[in-house]
């Protein structure tokens, strides 16, 4: 059965309607005796609106190349790595570390640390050392439930950088400060002294349990900012232990979508915006790309059947090609569940899809399953890493390309 799936946009036009019907209601006093203008009131007011609409469009596609195209190829290698960094496969360590060099031999805002751009709360996105470094490091951030931010402000009778964990807004936050000093127009330098937990149900802070001032040296660092964004929303930096940090102040919309997904809060809405964004800046009709696409949430929780699961696309992995769809989900060590099927585009963003060829794989031997599944697949957002679509039971689906030319 096909879908549609309707999507309104609120639009602020002005004047404001209460104001256009008082001046219709009310004109002001005439000043001159002239004849009236061959320009209906209407066109006037049609003209205004179309001017609204562009202005709307234009400041939507601002919000969108606040990153230049090197900066955009970074960002595109960072969509789908989790714990940032931890669990990134070495082709994804590759691309991240040569879109870094690309940025770090461009013009990037000269003497960073004396721009203000440097000041204020960055958001880590990426590590390349997540399980050495600091305890932060070491404990919490390869968790992708968590949010680590830094903040830097040098601009002070007592300049700090501080690295912050969010665990949730009900939760609260653990917060390690160091007094930070400017060594050069790259380089910052620190000294971590003071550390404490704030949580919400508590009226006082816990301290954290590290004796900053009995580890000397092993307090002290120094930080190289490599590469900062003219436009002040990314962040390059290398640290004291060999450490390359990639911060943003603003996210890219995918990645916004993602990390609701990794604390689990407010998916449906980051999805709903994520799909109103995307169709306001281009029209074009979403396609099913070739490729691996790892399942990463679905709208419905997995029933007790892993078999019905898989076979319905609930879990595992996608792999499209050649006009051909294959479910893929390793169930134990050596031993998955595979099911092929076909497809045919049946509208502009709907596919009928029959999965008929199913079973159990252990290495060169395969147990045929008597299995047929028919689903009606609408696409609601497609590029080369995400794809949110509508499948079997009128379920939503989120996939992460995980695999596959481009």
């Amino acid at each position: 059965m096909a879908l549609k799936v309707g999507a309104t946009k609120n639009l602020n036009i002005w004047p404001p309607m209460n104001l256009q019907r008082n001046l219709a209601l009310n004109p002001p006093p005439k000043l001159f005796n002239f004849k009236p203008s061959a320009t209906p009131p209407i066109r006037k007011t049609l003209r205004i609106c179309r001017c609204s609409l562009v202005n709307e469009q234009q400041q939507q596609e601002e919000q969108q190349a606040s990153f230049t195209e090197q900066e955009k190829q970074l960002i595109d290698a960072l969509i789908g790595i989790q714990g940032r960094g931890r669990s990134a496969s070495p082709q994804q360590l590759n691309d991240v570390e040569r879109a870094v060099q690309v940025l770090e031999g461009q013009e990037g805002v000269p003497d960073p640390t004396s721009s203000d751009l440097i000041e204020g709360r960055w958001q880590l996105m990426f590590t390349t050392r997540p399980g050495t470094a600091s305890p932060i490091q070491r404990t919490f951030v390869g968790v992708n439930f968590f949010s680590i931010f830094q903040e830097v402000y040098l601009r002070t009778n007592d300049p700090r950088v501080s690295n912050i964990v969010k665990f949730s807004d009900l939760i609260g936050e653990l917060k390690v400060e160091a007094a930070a000093s400017i060594n050069d127009g790259q380089r910052i330098l620190f000294q971590f002294d003071r550390a404490a937990f704030t949580f919400k149900f508590l009226p006082f802070k816990v301290p954290y349990p590290v004796p900053f001032r009995l580890l000397g040296d092993e307090a002290k660092g120094w930080l190289d900012t490599t590469y900062l964004s003219h436009s002040g929303n990314l962040r390059i930096s290398r640290g004291n232990k060999g450490t390359t940090f990639v911060l943003q102040k603003n996210t890219d919309h995918r990645q916004k979508l993602l990390a609701a997904i990794s604390t689990g809060t407010g998916v449906r809405e980051a999805i709903d915006e994520f799909i109103s964004l995307s169709k306001s800046v281009t029209n074009d009709e979403p396609v099913l790309l070739e490729g691996e696409w790892q399942m990463i949430w679905s709208s419905q929780i997995e029933t007790d059947s892993w078999l019905e699961n898989a076979g319905n696309g609930l879990m595992g992995s996608q792999i499209v090609k050649n006009r051909q769809m294959k479910f893929v989900v390793n169930i134990l060590p050596g031993i998955r569940f595979s099911m092929i099927g076909k497809f045919v585009k049946s509208g502009p963003k709907t596919y009928d899809i029959t999965m008929d060829d199913a079973a159990l794989i252990g290495g060169p031997f395969g147990y045929p399953l008597e299995m047929e599944t028919k689903i009606n697949l609408e696409l609601l957002y497609s590029d080369d890493k995400i794809r949110i679509s509508r499948g079997y039971n009128n379920i939503l689906f989120v996939h992460l390309r995980t695999g596959g030319s481009k």
